[in-house]
C-alpha cells in the first residue's frame, strides 16, 4: 500500500497568543508540536503498512522549521517525508492549504498511485476540519471523515470498511480505494519510535519542495491571494467565575455514582431530563 499522511506543525495551544491588530496567531517564541490528531492518523497509517506492506509518506506544508515535525514523524516509523515550503504559501486559509496539499499529492502520486490519504480530524490552531475534505474534493477521492476504527481492508477488491462517529451513533461504511480518511482521537494507541527509526530520522534527507517543485502552476491559488477567508475577530473565552463543585456520595459502584450525579443534574435542570426522555422516545 502507498499511504500518505498530511500533518501540520502547530503552536502549542497552551502557550498560544493572538496578534491584537491582525488577529492572526503569533508563532514567534511559541513552542511547536505536531498537531495531536495528526499523530493518530500517522499511527493508523503505520499500522496498515505493518499489516499489509507498502510505505508511508508524511507530507507537510509550512515554514522551513516544520522539518522538525517531519523528522519526528520519521522517528515514529514513517518511510519518507516531504515538506512544501514557499513564501507564497504564507497566510493560506483552508481553501489555499487544501489546494497546495492536493497539488503536492498529485506530484507524489506520479511515482506510485496513492491508496489512502490520512489526516487528523482537525488541527488545534484552526479547528475548522476543512482541509481533509477539501483535499478529497480536489482529488476526487471518496472521503471518510471522523473515522473511529478501520475494520477491514480487501486489497484484492480495493475496498475497506470503517466505523465513523456521527451524531447520534456510529456509522459503518464501505468504500473503495483510493480514499481520504480523517481520523478521530483514540482510534489507536500511539507508539514510541524505535532506536533504529530515531537514528534513521536523524540522518534521513527530508524532501523539500518549493511551490513549483510541488506542481503549483497558479500562484494566485496560494497564500493570501488564494484565501478568501477574513478573520474578523479572535478572542479567548471568558473564564468561568463559579468554582467547580465536588459531589460526594456513599455509593461505591460506578453505576451508583453515575446515578447520584445524574440525579443532581436533573434536580437542578428539570428541562434537561425532559429533553433526554423525549429524545429517547423518538
Amino acid at each position: 500500500m502507498n499511504i500518505v499522511v498530511c500533518i501540520k506543525q502547530v503552536p502549542d495551544s497552551a502557550q498560544i497568543r493572538v496578534h491584537p491588530v491582525t488577529n492572526t496567531i503569533m508563532r514567534q517564541g511559541v513552542p511547536t508540536i505536531i498537531n495531536p490528531y495528526d499523530l493518530y492518523a500517522l499511527e493508523e497509517a503505520l499500522r496498515l503498512r505493518d499489516q499489509y506492506g507498502g510505505a508511508v509518506t508524511v507530507l507537510c506544508m509550512g515554514p522551513p522549521m516544520a522539518e522538525d515535525a517531519l523528522r519526528r514523524a520519521l522517528g515514529l516509523g514513517a518511510d519518507r517525508a516531504v515538506l512544501i515550503t514557499d513564501r507564497r504559501f504564507a497566510g493560506s486559509d483552508t481553501l489555499a492549504t487544501s489546494f497546495a496539499l492536493a497539488t503536492a499529492l498529485t506530484t507524489i502520486a506520479q511515482d506510485r498511485p496513492i491508496d489512502i490519504v490520512f489526516t487528523g480530524k482537525q488541527t488545534i490552531d484552526g479547528d475548522t476540519a476543512q482541509v481533509g475534505p477539501g483535499i478529497a474534493r480536489r482529488l476526487g477521492l471518496n472521503q471518510l471523515t471522523y473515522v473511529s476504527a478501520i475494520d477491514s481492508i480487501d486489497l484484492g477488491k480495493r475496498e475497506l470498511v470503517v466505523r465513523r462517529r456521527a451524531e447520534g451513533g456510529v456509522q459503518v461504511l464501505q468504500s473503495r480505494l483510493p480514499c481520504l480518511i480523517t481520523v478521530m482521537e483514540g482510534i489507536n494507541d500511539l507508539r514510541r519510535g524505535s532506536i533504529q527509526d530515531l537514528l534513521r530520522a536523524a540522518r534521513a534527507d527530508v524532501t523539500v519542495w518549493s511551490a513549483e517543485q510541488a506542481g503549483v502552476t497558479n500562484p494566485m491559488m496560494c497564500g493570501l491571494r488564494g484565501s478568501p477567508t477574513v478573520v474578523k475577530k479572535v478572542f479567548a473565552p471568558s473564564p468561568r467565575s463559579e468554582p467547580a463543585e465536588m459531589v460526594t456520595t456513599e455509593a461505591k459502584r460506578p453505576a451508583q455514582v453515575a446515578e447520584a450525579v445524574l440525579d443532581l443534574l436533573f434536580a437542578r435542570n428539570p428541562k434537561l431530563e425532559a429533553d433526554l426522555a423525549a429524545r429517547k422516545g423518538a
